[in-house]
C-alpha cells in the first residue's frame, strides 16, 4: 500500500485532464501530432497552433498577453532567465540586485553566480514569519539597482510575501521586479498586474503538469538577454525547438487551475487546518512555522519539539512528506529558511513540511494525523529512554 502523499510542494501528480490533452502529441508514428512548430506544412502548423493555444491558456491564468509568456524547460530555468537575462541586458544601467535570504536555490545560486561576475547582491532578512519588509526593500535600492527578485510564496513554510507592495515601490523607483511564483500559481491568485511584477516564474510540476516544463512571464518592453542562443524561438528570448507535448500539458494545467481554483482551494485549506487541529489535540508544544494566515492554503510546516523531523518521517512510512533539512557528510543541518526566520537549531531540526493537493482526502488527513501522532509519541518515548529531553 502506497503512503499518503503530503509532499505536493515538492511535486504534484499529473492531472488526468493534462495527460489526456498531451497524449496525441506523444503518440508514435505518423498518426501522432509530432510536427515541428517552425515547419510551414500541415504537421508544423498543427504543432504551432497547439503552442499558441497553450500560451493563451497560461496567459489567461496570469492575466497577461500571450506574447508575454516564454516557455522554458523548468522553473529553475525561468528564474535563471529572469535574473541573468535582466542583469546582462541592463548592465549599462547598474549592477545591483536585491533578493531575500529565503529564496529558492534557483534564485540564490543564480545571484551567487552573478556576484562572481562583478554584480552586487543584497540579501534581505525576513521576520519570524518569513516575511520580507517592503520598507527594507526600498531602503536597499540604490541608483545602481536594476532588479528585485522576491518569491511570491515560500516553498517550505508557505508564507506569502507582500509582492504587490514591493511592486509599487519598484515601479516608483524605476526598478524591475521578478517573483518566483512556482509554489503559488494555481493555489492563490497570481495576476501579474495585481502583483505589479515585470517577470514571474511558473513551474509546471507544481501545477499538475509534468516535470520538465516551465514558463516566464516577461512584461512587454522588458529587455532580456537569452540564456540559450540559436534561432528566434519564443520571440527570440529562448532558443530551441519547442517541447510541444509538455507545453500543451502546461497550458491545460493552467486552464484547469483557472476554472477550478476557486472551488477546490477553500477545501484544501479546510483539510490543512483539520490536520493541524488533529496534531495539536494530541501533541504538546507544537510550533507552526510561517505566517498563520498569510500562507499558502495547502502548506503546514510544523516543528515537533524533542523530535528530529527526518527521524519522524522514518518512523511514519505511511506518510510521504519532507523536511527542509539537508545531510552533509553524515551530519543533518537544519533548513536555512527556518534559521533565517530565527528558529533555534533544535526547533528547526524538528520541522516537517506537510503539503496537500487537490487529490488529498479527509480520510487521508485523518490517517496521516494518526500515524504522525504515533510516530511523535514513539520518538519522544525513545528519547526519554535514552535520557534525552522529551
Amino acid at each position: 500500500m502506497k503512503p499518503i502523499y503530503l509532499d505536493y510542494n515538492a511535486t504534484s501528480p499529473i492531472d488526468p485532464g493534462v495527460t489526456e490533452a498531451m497524449a496525441p502529441y506523444l503518440k508514435g508514428g505518423l498518426e501522432g501530432r509530432f510536427g515541428n512548430p517552425s515547419s510551414s506544412h500541415q504537421y508544423g502548423q498543427e504543432a504551432h497552433s497547439a503552442v499558441d493555444r497553450a500560451r493563451e491558456q497560461v496567459a489567461e491564468l496570469l492575466g497577461c498577453k500571450p506574447d508575454e509568456v516564454v516557455f522554458t524547460g523548468c522553473g529553475s530555468e525561468a528564474d535563471n532567465l529572469a535574473i541573468k537575462g535582466v542583469a546582462e541586458a541592463y548592465r549599462g544601467k547598474g549592477n545591483h540586485i536585491i533578493t531575500s535570504q529565503i529564496e529558492h536555490p534557483a534564485v540564490q545560486n543564480t545571484c551567487r553566480y552573478l556576484e562572481r561576475h562583478d554584480y552586487e547582491v543584497t540579501y534581505l532578512p525576513v521576520d519570524e514569519y518569513g516575511l520580507v519588509d517592503p520598507a527594507a526593500v526600498e531602503a536597499a535600492i540604490t541608483e545602481r539597482t536594476i532588479l528585485i527578485s522576491i518569491m511570491h510564496a515560500n516553498n517550505e513554510v508557505g508564507t506569502v510575501e507582500p509582492i504587490a507592495a514591493i511592486g509599487s515601490i519598484a515601479r516608483r523607483r524605476g526598478v524591475l521586479l521578478h517573483t518566483d511564483a512556482a509554489q503559488s500559481v494555481g493555489k492563490i491568485p497570481t495576476k501579474v498586474d495585481e502583483l505589479a511584477v515585470d517577470l514571474l516564474t511558473v513551474a509546471g510540476h507544481k501545477l499538475y503538469a509534468p516535470k520538465g516544463i516551465g514558463a516566464l512571464f516577461v512584461r512587454a518592453g522588458t529587455r532580456l538577454e537569452p540564456l540559450i542562443h540559436g534561432a528566434g524561438h519564443e520571440g527570440g528570448r529562448r532558443a530551441g525547438t519547442e517541447n510541444v507535448p509538455y507545453i500543451v500539458a502546461l497550458g491545460k494545467a493552467c486552464e484547469i487551475a483557472w476554472k477550478t481554483m476557486a472551488a477546490y482551494v477553500p477545501q484544501l485549506q479546510e483539510l490543512r487546518d483539520r490536520l493541524q487541529r488533529l496534531l495539536a489535540s494530541e501533541l504538546s508544544g507544537l510550533k507552526l512555522n510561517g505566517h498563520a494566515t498569510e500562507r499558502l492554503p495547502n502548506t503546514l510546516n510544523i516543528s515537533f519539539p524533542g523530535v528530529d523531523g527526518e527521524a519522524l518521517l522514518i518512523l511514519t512510512p505511511q506518510v510521504a512528506a519532507s523536511t527542509g533539512s539537508a545531510c552533509h557528510a553524515g551530519r543533518t543541518e537544519p533548513s536555512t529558511v527556518l534559521l533565517a526566520m530565527g528558529l533555534q537549531r533544535e526547533i528547526a531540526l524538528g520541522a516537517v513540511r506537510l503539503s496537500l493537493g487537490k487529490f488529498t482526502t479527509a480520510k487521508e488527513i485523518d490517517q496521516a494525523a494518526a500515524a504522525l501522532i504515533r510516530g511523535v509519541k514513539q520518538a519522544r518515548s525513545e528519547s526519554r529512554t535514552r535520557g534525552g529531553s522529551p
